[in-house]
């Protein structure tokens, strides 16, 4: 089964909370095709050259698509966020809400820093998380050598 089979809008018992282009509710098919368009969206935003992209269009300045981006707060839900794959989008939808940074990240300079810093916070993160699975691994095996493999049975 597909994680996107039953996403949070098309739980039993909840109603269509959109209108489609006909007046009538969407579908149970339209929800999920428009909850697939947005999660996907919302994991774009994670790439700062992306951001550089639709900034350099105009996009920060057009007020109909700085409203979608605050729609778009909802993926900070724990039951939406469970769905994406790149949560440092969450952290960059956050600062498109503010017009300092939509401003900001129409430079290229800017956000090539932007993306050196995440590539830096990537490293550091696979680093330390390598060390930590390390050290737990020779941990285990000390356990595992002073014990030659055997359990010892707890005495009361």
């Amino acid at each position: 089964m597909n994680r996107l089979d039953d996403p949070p809008g098309l739980m039993k018992g909840r109603k269509p909370s959109f209108i489609g282009m006909n007046g009538a509710p969407e579908t149970d098919d339209q929800q999920r095709v428009r909850f697939q368009v947005e999660l996907e969206f919302v994991q774009c935003l994670a790439n700062p050259n992306y951001l550089n992209f639709l900034a350099q269009r105009g996009y920060f300045k057009d007020m109909t698509f700085i409203n979608y981006l605050k729609y778009l707060l909802y993926w900070k839900e724990p039951e939406y966020a469970k769905y994406l794959k790149y949560p440092m989008c969450l952290y960059f939808l956050d600062l498109l809400q503010y017009e300092h940074f939509r401003r900001e990240v129409v430079n290229s300079q800017c956000t090539k820093f932007i993306d050196d810093q995440q590539i830096l916070l990537w490293q550091h993160y696979t680093r330390r998380r390598t060390r930590l699975l390390q050290t737990a691994a020779e941990q285990t095996q000390h356990t595992n050598s002073q014990n030659n493999g055997i359990v010892q049975p707890k005495v009361p």
